[in-house]
């Protein structure tokens, strides 16, 4: 029996206990130390030196639409492609690029002009769909970017890229490295929050590893708050029990997580008190935070109907900004159903009528509530859509994916406003002037945020990793 207890014990070493509790030398014993020292230091130096310079913004709210809106019907106005409807895309604007696997097999490229109508706003008459009216009228705001790229050709890496700073999984998500070097400003609330909210299209699935925080402590996932009566799950108390049983429970659970911490000297132990704490003080926050009935009958009219529905793009839109009051370091919002492989005008006209509202509403909600200069709200997808239609050329044409150019939004938060950075050429095809990647795009952000992206590392496995790998460069021309 005893040599059973001794193996089971001896399974349940980690790499650094097993290191430092068998003989097998000075030598192992010296390495157990410097692993230790290694991760101590790091932690220590990302604490303690974070952020590297004065930041422009404190927090940042992504409006992610996922599935690749279409830049053509909604930002990148392109009236050559009227003017050629139905023609081929000459041989020498599309220079034998990457298409996917949907449109490979094509003899013909036809293009197509967008059916949308486009007008110009705001004080530099900036071109914006007729399918975003309540987006058009806050222009100014805006810094618009025509001219990202990425190197994704299909969604789940694509999406993955834009969160991670890989195409691959395994990477901490954006929020993770926010929360990880910046922490929250509300002990109640976690520092990183994603909301999920579907439209009416063609829905491409969201795996919860993008908003995953992988080799960093697990402190930093993001946690998904939920439409309707139970925004987080297991978060309420069982029928039966109290709080003061909940908390006595809670205090002997850290106990024993104290000792197994003391015995074997796994971070991620301290990690769990950790959530374990969090989750005890958002019993009382989250119920106050999902309350929306203080929210004045303006506020509603302003989001839109939709901002009463829980679970809705509005009603996240609306949180969004109730989070960003109570200091959340990083709210991710993902719109799902942008996939226009088909019907490209009818799926668009749905969804940009989800979000145009709300989106609009949210950057006037932060403006006067003072919010905004010192939040980044960011909007766009993972890339964007082809000139030439998939499949026959007729009333329901779809566009493909577009890795080549696209267009996002950014406002707040220290970006410069009123302003088109980038240019595509006349087909809206390639980009002619200030390619921006996506490594330059999380490499702007993390400035903004006071952080330099190329010090900002973490050790693992050996290596320094950061989110922008090993490329990216602030965009000057971005910055207020």
């Amino acid at each position: 029996m005893m040599e059973k207890e001794q193996l089971d014990h001896f399974l349940h070493l980690n790499r650094r206990s097993f290191l430092a509790k068998t003989a097998i030398g000075i030598g192992s014993l010296a390495l157990g130390s410097l692993l230790d020292a290694c991760e101590r230091g790091e932690t220590e130096a990302v604490n303690t030196l974070l952020p590297h310079f004065a930041p422009k913004a404190k927090r940042v709210i992504y409006l992610f639409q996922s599935g690749a809106p279409s830049q053509l019907e909604l930002f990148d106005w392109k009236p050559k492609l009227r003017e050629m409807h139905g023609q081929e895309l000459p041989a020498s604007v599309r220079q034998g690029q990457r298409l996917t696997g949907m449109t490979a097999n094509q003899t013909n490229f036809p293009l197509i002009g967008s059916k949308i109508d486009f007008k110009q706003y705001g004080s530099n008459g900036t071109w914006v769909s007729d399918l975003m009216p309540h987006t058009a009228k806050i222009v100014d705001e805006l810094c618009i970017i025509q001219s990202m790229h990425t190197e994704a050709i299909n969604h789940d890496p694509a999406v993955t890229f834009f969160q991670t700073g890989n195409q691959q999984p395994g990477r901490p998500a954006i929020g993770s490295w926010m929360s990880y070097g910046l922490g929250s400003e509300n002990s109640n609330l976690p520092a990183f929050l994603v909301l999920l909210s579907r439209g009416q299209g063609n829905i491409q699935p969201l795996a919860s590893r993008v908003w995953g925080s992988a080799f960093l402590p697990s402190i930093h996932q993001g946690v998904q708050l939920r439409g309707g009566a139970d925004p987080v799950l297991y978060l309420k108390d069982p029928a039966g029990l109290d709080s003061l049983t909940r908390r006595q429970m809670l205090d002997q659970i850290t106990r024993l997580n104290q000792q197994h911490l003391a015995e074997f000297g796994d971070p991620e132990t301290s990690t769990r008190i950790a959530q374990y704490e969090l989750s005890y003080r958002m019993q009382s926050a989250v119920p106050e935070l999902m309350d929306i009935s203080n929210e004045s009958d303006s506020t509603f009219r302003m989001y839109g109907a939709d901002a009463m529905v829980p679970g809705t793009f509005a009603a996240n839109c609306l949180l969004a900004r109730r989070l960003s009051e109570r200091g959340v370091r990083f709210v991710q919002l993902y719109h799902m159903g942008w996939d226009a492989h088909y019907d490209v005008t009818g799926m668009t006209t749905r969804l940009a009528k989800d979000v145009d509202q709300a989106s609009a509403a949210l950057i006037l909600d932060l403006k006067q509530r003072g919010l905004l200069e010192d939040t980044l709200v960011i909007w766009g997808g993972e890339f964007g859509r082809t000139n030439y239609g998939q499949g026959a050329l007729n009333d329901n044409y779809g566009r493909d994916h577009h890795p080549r150019s696209f267009t996002i939004w950014m406002a707040g938060g220290g970006v410069k406003p009123g302003m088109v950075y980038g240019k595509t050429d006349e087909f809206g095809y390639n980009i002619e002037e200030n390619p921006v990647h996506v490594h330059d795009f999380q490499a702007t952000m993390m400035h903004l945020m006071g952080i330099d992206h190329e010090r900002f590392t973490f050790l693992y496995q050996g290596r320094r990793f950061r989110l922008t790998d090993i490329s990216g460069k602030v965009v000057p021309g971005l910055l207020a």
